[in-house]
């Protein structure tokens, strides 16, 4: 059986890019930005509007460093002859109250100015976001940290789920995500920006992309925790890295086409011991043979009824599996769009709900703060109870039979 990767088409003005250049913006003037949603340009903001996302919830300030890993086994067949497969990573973790390292922005300066160039859009006036992490700054040391994968959705950024990757870390996760080069907006540490190849990579290719990907940063992994420094500049690495996370812990999430990749990454390699998928269908082997680990779909657009493929996998499923729709949600809820698009409605010109839904967005940043954190938590570290039933505190979350 065969299903698309991705959740919409690839190509095209969609709601994700338009963002994403908005927001980009200030990334290549240091300042404004505005956004245009059709042919005619909304009218720039008086003052700059200062992006901000929500703070995660959990008890420990979050660390961040990025990492560039070439994979010397793969050679690429997009970057040329000779070239092997590159990505950037991120890692976020715990770290110990007071630091002073300074905090990542959500998006780099030359990743933001290709965006900006794809969707023509002129200055304007938004400031991008900053993030909670402080870059570099020690991982804090004690039990070790269960690990969970982040892969983005097509065409995404790395950053685009950053509520839900801060809040794993504050509460004692190292998170790892991931950019899949050609098939979203990367910038290495050189200064090259390479973008998603102009007509995408057949979606065969995408699979097999992406599932190596993942297989080749689990592999970093181990590297890491055995006191390596995989960085392709050998930049230095935070202190209290080295086998401070637990390699039989690993978890993975993905929004849209990232929910595709984690069933299939799962499928392939059994270190990844749970999934969860952020409104993201199903592609490849794992449909016709299903998994025999915990899963969880948290969806909005990719339903059962509708996508007769996830439907097939999750008849197939043999392990404890879970699920969720949220009311009110679409398939941009599952993302920083729920805590972005309202901030830059009047610099967009758009109804925030035409894409995020009707779900109040300080009731969906709390769905994404509780629910992802719920899943790791009992299926990683085996405890917690949200996940038994329906929530008096979460009433617009059901549980799908």
């Amino acid at each position: 059986m065969t299903s698309t990767i991705a959740a919409s088409p690839r190509r095209g003005r969609r709601p994700l890019a338009i963002l994403a250049a908005a927001v980009a913006a200030v990334a290549v003037t240091g300042g404004a930005a505005a956004a245009a949603t059709g042919p005619a340009a909304a009218v720039p903001a008086a003052d700059p509007v200062r992006l901000t996302l929500p703070a995660p919830t959990g008890p420990a300030p979050v660390g961040t460093v990025s990492l560039h890993l070439v994979d010397r086994s793969r050679p690429d067949p997009w970057a040329g002859p000779g070239r092997y497969r590159e990505l950037m990573i991120s890692l976020w973790y715990p770290t110990h109250p007071g630091d002073h390292h300074p905090v990542a922005p959500w998006l780099t300066a030359g990743a933001g100015a290709a965006v900006l160039a794809s969707e023509d859009i002129p200055p304007g006036k938004v400031v991008l976001p900053l993030t909670h992490g402080h870059e570099g700054s020690p991982v804090r040391r004690g039990h070790p940290l269960p690990v969970v994968l982040y892969s983005p959705g097509n065409d995404a950024i790395r950053s685009g789920n950053t509520v839900v990757v801060e809040q794993l870390a504050s509460h004692g996760y190292l998170v790892v995500t991931i950019d899949h080069t050609y098939d979203g907006v990367v910038e290495f540490p050189d200064g090259r920006v390479v973008t998603p190849l102009p007509d995408g990579p057949h979606s065969t290719d995408i699979y097999q992309l992406r599932l190596a990907d993942t297989r080749f940063v689990l592999d970093t992994l181990a590297r890491l925790h055995a006191g390596r420094n995989p960085d392709a500049e050998h930049r230095p690495l935070p202190t209290g890295l080295a086998g401070g996370f637990d390699l039989h812990a690993i978890g993975m999430v993905g929004t849209s086409a990232g929910g595709a990749t984690t069933a299939s990454a799962m499928y392939a390699d059994r270190r990844i011991k749970a999934g969860l998928s952020l409104d993201g269908p199903v592609l490849g082997p794992v449909v016709g043979a299903g998994l025999d680990r915990p899963y969880m779909l948290m969806e909005a657009k990719i339903n059962r009824p509708d996508y007769p493929d996830l439907d097939a996998f999750w008849s197939r499923l043999r392990g404890w599996h879970l699920e969720l729709r949220v009311t009110g949600a679409k398939h941009l809820s599952y993302s920083d769009y729920e805590a972005l698009l309202p901030q830059l409605a009047d610099v967009l010109g758009i109804d925030p709900a035409d894409q995020i839904g009707s779900l109040d967005p300080t009731r969906g940043i709390a769905v994404q703060q509780a629910y992802p954190l719920a899943f790791f938590d009992r299926h990683l570290r085996h405890r917690g109870h949200l996940l038994d039933g329906p929530s008096a505190q979460y009433p617009e979350v059901m549980i799908v039979p």
